[in-house]
């Protein structure tokens, strides 16, 4: 069985969510470490949720509270979050609605700006890490392969992300207001990873043209040369954030890089001024950006008089609403979606016990084509045989799907036992009716 754990910017605090991102060793190993009855884990780990999958083996009595208790072990020995602090900050999804979650993750209904593309890029990651970890499961890999299939129907078929703005593109829409001129501001970008290639974007769709960036990985020169701004070294870094009127922060460093000092300093101000080049922001206010988790940007920036610091709790509380036609159209997608995850699945579970009626059957039809050999059969009751085995076998195949498919499987194993003492074996081989994508696509 599937489960997932899930603490998420509408469950959580982001204090909270900004522990869970930073943990000292990999989650998912943790998990599937916990015990035989776990037979996978993959974590999905993003600044505004954490997520743990986690696949049970379905025999085992209270699996669900099994696999919440790994989980929960897990986090508390990787990121020193206690279970007691946990509580009541993550919910417990199961069984066939853990599809319908994921599907409905990767494809941005979940997120803090309703069809922001960044969360497809971060759920296919979180499988490939698990695949580096060894802890995937031939269920997750399908589970997360389908989740990928889904957000591209999405993405394909509706408006979602038209009508949703990634949190970089909505930062700069709340920061506009108090803009008078893109095009003269100075902006200052600290971060070098994939925000940072997204933040520049939209600030030149902005009109911004006085851009620099500095790395606090010392990545700002590559940075730079590739996307056709300035780099910022280490020891101009600070002159550099005295002037800038626009500072935006999506670093993965673990502690903040931008402080009230480092923006309004009285040595720094004194430095510029002898070097010639004062600070002056008297015409417009100061605008801080932070788009890290953990947190870029120090607490005391929004005590300094003159800027105005936008995090991402800022951010998600002007969140605009979604556009109701498009996302209810992104939800039947994804809906559809799970469903058709959901019937595969329970068309792998019935497999074995199909396989073992036909095998069943098989034995019995070579007993007798073997008999009419012997009496010297030419070849045509052996082919009557076959085609007769095969006409009677095609209703109770059938018959096995729909009742998978309806959730009454069992039913028909049980038919078995009674009426030809079938007994499945503990391991049969599944073949699949759906080809499965290989684990190093």
């Amino acid at each position: 069985m599937l489960l997932c754990l899930s603490a998420s910017h509408k469950t959580a605090p982001f204090e909270l969510l900004e522990r869970l991102s930073t943990p000292s060793t990999s989650v998912a190993p943790l998990i599937a470490a916990h015990g035989e009855c776990v037979q996978g884990a993959v974590v999905v780990a993003t600044c505004n949720r954490f997520e743990a999958y986690v696949e049970m083996d379905e025999p085992v009595t209270a699996a669900d509270a099994v696999g919440v208790e790994a989980a929960l072990a897990a986090i508390e020995s990787a990121t020193s979050v206690t279970i007691a602090e946990l509580e009541g900050s993550y919910e417990v999804i199961t069984g066939s609605a853990v599809a319908e979650h994921l599907f409905s993750v990767a494809s941005g209904l979940e997120s803090v700006v309703v069809g922001e593309g960044e969360i497809a890029g971060q759920v296919r990651r979180a499988l490939t890490e698990a695949r580096t970890d060894g802890t995937t499961s031939p269920e997750l890999e399908r589970l997360f392969q389908r989740a990928s299939e889904a957000q591209r129907d999405v993405k394909n078929s509706t408006a979602l992300q038209r009508a949703g703005r990634s949190l970089v593109r909505l930062a700069l829409d709340l920061a506009d207001s108090r803009i008078i001129d893109w095009a003269e501001l100075r902006v200052l970008l600290v971060g070098t990873g994939s925000y940072a290639a997204a933040t520049l974007a939209a600030l030149r769709d902005h009109g911004a043209e006085d851009i620099t960036v500095h790395s606090p990985s010392g990545r700002a020169e590559a940075f730079a040369t590739k996307h056709g701004i300035a780099a910022v070294s280490p020891e101009h870094f600070p002159l550099a954030a005295a002037h800038a009127d626009l500072v935006i922060t999506c670093t993965s460093s673990e502690l903040p890089v931008v402080n009230a000092a480092l923006l309004g300093g009285a040595a720094i101000a004194d430095t510029a001024a002898a070097a010639g080049c004062p600070v002056d922001h008297s015409a417009t206010r100061r605008i801080v950006i932070d788009l890290g988790l953990p947190r870029n940007v120090d607490a005391d920036v929004a005590e300094l008089a003159g800027v105005d610091l936008l995090d991402l709790e800022t951010i998600r509380l002007h969140a605009p609403l979604e556009e109701l036609q498009a996302t209810d159209a992104a939800r039947d997608v994804v809906r559809n979606a799970a469903a058709r995850f959901s019937v595969v699945g329970e068309r792998r579970s019935i497999t074995p016990a199909v396989v073992a009626l036909r095998s069943h059957v098989f034995g019995v039809l070579e007993g007798e084509i073997a008999r009419a050999q012997g009496r010297g059969d030419d070849g045509r009751t052996e082919q009557a045989l076959r085609h007769l085995v095969g006409v009677l076998l095609h209703s109770p195949t059938a018959r096995a799907h729909q009742l998978a498919e309806s959730g009454r499987g069992d039913d028909f194993i049980a038919g078995l036992d009674a009426v030809f003492g079938i007994e499945l074996p503990d391991a049969v081989a599944i073949a699949d009716d759906e080809p499965e994508a290989s684990a190093t696509a």
